[in-house]
C-alpha cells in the first residue's frame, strides 16, 4: 500500500508529490513532467530534494508541510537527540 500527497503542481503540468510506499523504507519526492515533455516520473530522496532543489514553489511547500509538524510542539516534547540533530548529505559523513 502506498500514499501520496501532491505538493505541487505547475502551471507547464509539471506534478511533484511526496510519496509513503511500504516497498520503500523512506517517503520520497515524485516529479511527473507535464504530457508535452514526457520523459519518465523521477523519484528524489527527500534531503536530496530540498539541497539540490533551488527554493521553487514545490520545495516551499514541502518545507511548509514538514512545518505543520511541529506546530504547538514545544522543545520540551521534542526529544533531546532531534532538537540538535543536522542532516549530513551522503558521503559527507565524517
Amino acid at each position: 500500500m502506498s500514499g501520496r500527497r501532491e505538493l505541487y503542481a505547475s502551471p507547464n503540468g509539471d506534478r511533484w508529490f511526496l510519496v509513503c510506499d511500504t516497498t520503500s523504507p523512506r517517503p520520497y519526492i515524485l516529479h511527473e513532467p507535464n504530457e508535452a515533455l514526457g520523459g519518465p516520473p523521477t523519484e528524489f530522496e527527500v534531503g536530496s530534494f530540498l539541497v539540490a532543489g533551488g527554493g521553487g514553489p514545490e520545495h516551499q511547500e514541502l518545507l511548509r508541510l514538514i512545518g505543520t509538524l511541529a506546530e504547538g510542539a514545544t522543545s520540551e516534547e521534542t526529544p533531546a537527540e532531534l532538537r540538535h540533530s543536522h542532516w549530513v548529505p551522503a558521503g559527507q559523513a565524517g
